[in-house]
């Protein structure tokens, strides 16, 4: 018989299970959260003043120029959304594979999808310029003639993808929520946490009936979001790819960004489950070193197919005999910006490969420190793939630099200052681990032989 490590440690009770993932919810918050809470806050103002900056005086803040039209804005919403990829593919695509391992990362994965997706979502609104005439974007019947937006855009397909995806995100994430808000709520003995968390359980009672729809409606969210994760950074990639520009016309654009995303995604992920391990100690029994170890592998894997994705560009440019594509990728790792470029191969293909080594992969400090260099890794990739493509066009007196400026740096930082603040109002008022799921998997891993606890 195969023995497997216990998903959950401890010896809990289902009462101890209950207990602990409340606990957060029903308790104040320790020191440590209100000063990362006070922190974020002050990013958040910081950002807001930051983009009502950017709003009053116009995209010429940013470094935008010509011939770089796209900058900071599009960089860091591709960014971003990445970033919300991992969510739903712990959801969606492991549950449908019936992994067990999802269940204690799962919410906190789709909380981060959820709040990566609202931040990056304000990116190309401000990029337009004049955010107050947005409604222009939205194909609906007007007064102005007959004019619409352009349905044969990947602009236009990245509108219709991107709130999609941010919709089943947020169903999904809800849906799944609804059996432990009824928990919360029995629990509770202020009458207006009771009311609140009874409306927001939508009257759930936990009869056979109501686990029999739940469970249907599950599945059925759980199908849709599948074919979303896979899409969407798809047509984000389309951006670029379908232009006729050297160094974005590339067929293998969408199975690399989507590479891409979830390498990035699951770098994040391990950063915050390492600062909720840390914040919260009565998560580590369920968020394990195994949980850790397992999405390591993940980055691993797909830092693999990146840095393959990363060669192939090249080996095309040169193999398809255009000048201009050839000229492209040399002057991506060897021009003024090829700094840039060489950040991005090393925290993408070269720092993810200590993760062969089992210890590594076991390390909290040694993932943690991987997982931020990722993240920085992948930032730079999308730098590198919009602005070195631009700043040399096919005339030498065309060619120019990115002007980079404060409120560059401020928008990124800012960006943080949104999705953490997001984030730490999450632990404090949603359960962050779905005690309905958690608690059919308290066993799996045991040796039912012996009751002792499996190694590897």
């Amino acid at each position: 018989m195969i023995k497997r490590n216990q998903l959950i440690l401890g010896d809990k009770s289902l009462k101890d299970i209950t207990d602990d993932i409340c606990a957060p919810v029903e308790t104040l918050p320790g020191k440590g959260w209100v000063g990362l809470f006070l922190t974020a806050k002050t990013m958040l103002i910081f950002y807001m003043i930051t983009l009502g900056m950017v709003m009053a005086y116009g995209m010429g803040l940013l470094g935008v120029n010509h011939p770089i039209a796209w900058g900071t804005m599009i960089v860091t919403f591709v960014f971003w959304i990445g970033i919300g990829h991992a969510g739903t593919l712990i959801s969606a695509i492991l549950f449908l594979f019936r992994q067990k391992w999802r269940t204690s990362v799962a919410r906190t994965a789709e909380a981060m999808t959820v709040f990566a997706v609202m931040t990056a979502g304000l990116f190309p609104l401000l990029h337009t310029g004049r955010p107050w005439l947005d409604f222009w974007l939205f194909p609906y019947p007007n007064q102005r003639g007959p004019l619409w937006v352009n349905f044969r855009s990947p602009l236009l397909w990245d509108v219709f993808a991107v709130s999609t995806y941010a919709t089943v995100s947020i169903i999904f994430w809800y849906i799944g929520m609804v059996p432990d808000f009824a928990t919360i709520k029995d629990r509770a003995k202020n009458k207006i946490r009771k009311q609140i968390y009874g409306i927001l359980s939508l009257g759930w009672r936990g009869t056979a009936r109501n686990w029999s729809h739940y469970e249907i409606l599950y599945l059925l969210l759980a199908g849709l979001s599948t074919p979303l994760v896979l899409s969407v950074h798809t047509i984000v990639s389309f951006d670029f790819a379908v232009a006729g520009l050297p160094g974005w016309h590339t067929t293998i654009f969408p199975p690399y960004f989507v590479a891409g995303a979830i390498f990035s995604g699951f770098a994040m992920v391990v950063t915050l489950m390492t600062l909720v391990r840390i914040g919260f100690p009565q998560f580590k029994d369920y968020i394990t070193i195994d949980h850790m170890e397992v999405m390591n592998k993940i980055i691993m894997t797909t830092g693999l197919m990146v840095g393959y994705a990363y060669a192939a560009e090249f080996f095309i440019a040169w193999y398809s005999g255009n000048q201009y594509e050839r000229f492209v990728f040399v002057n991506r790792a060897f021009g003024p910006y090829g700094w840039a470029y060489w950040v991005m191969v090393s925290c993408n293909v070269i720092i993810p490969q200590i993760f062969w080594f089992r210890w590594a992969r076991r390390t909290i400090p040694v993932m943690f420190v991987v997982s931020i260099f990722v993240n920085i890794g992948m930032w730079f990739e999308r730098f590198v793939i919009t602005v070195t493509s631009l700043h040399r066009d096919f005339l030498p007196s065309n060619w120019g630099m990115y002007a980079w400026s404060f409120w560059d740096g401020a928008v990124l930082f800012g960006s943080f200052g949104m999705f953490l603040t997001l984030f730490l109002l999450y632990l404090r008022v949603f359960p962050a681990i779905s005690i309905a799921e958690i608690k059919p998997v308290m066993n799996v891993g045991r040796d039912d032989q012996d009751g002792k606890h499996g190694g590897h």
